[in-house]
């Protein structure tokens, strides 16, 4: 038996947080984001036909498996900037694709970088792009800071 499945929804979420730790201000990050208390199962860059985007997250049961496309970054130095992007261009009538993008940059840089991307993800599939979404999110560091940048599906 063969078990395939197809995401329906999707939601663009991004925060940037403080911590002691790099670690636990990936874990604030993620908190603030909504998808704090879920196994997240990074995927790779493709959001299926058809998927729906929600602008609330869902409650995802604690320990959940949520297939998620992200980027990160953590600093611990003091006064660093550091961003993350993630965005989403969509066809016509097909797939959509999803990029991402996280340094040592502004958010805009990191929003610039995707962009590129998602335009040049498009041009060598041969596919019109429509629209594109995409959200970032920056943070500069006071002891250990992080930031992230996600499109989650269920």
């Amino acid at each position: 038996m063969r078990v395939i499945v197809k995401p329906g929804h999707f939601i663009i979420v991004t925060a940037g947080a403080e911590g002691d730790h790099t670690l636990t201000a990936f874990d604030k990050c993620l908190l603030k984001a909504g998808i704090g208390n879920v196994n997240l199962v990074r995927i790779s860059s493709i959001l299926p036909p058809g998927c729906l985007e929600e602008e609330k997250g869902i409650d995802f049961p604690p320990g959940a498996f949520v297939p998620t496309a992200y980027g990160a970054a953590n600093s611990e130095k003091k006064g660093e900037l550091i961003a993350a992007a993630v965005g989403i261009g969509f066809s016509e009538d097909s797939f959509g694709v999803i990029m991402e993008h996280a340094g040592c940059c502004s958010a805009e840089t990191a929003r610039s970088k995707v962009e590129k991307m998602i335009t040049e993800a498009f041009a060598y599939r041969g596919l019109a792009l429509k629209d594109m979404k995409v959200k970032a999110v920056e943070h500069r560091v006071e002891k250990a800071g992080s930031v992230v940048a996600a499109v989650a599906l269920w």
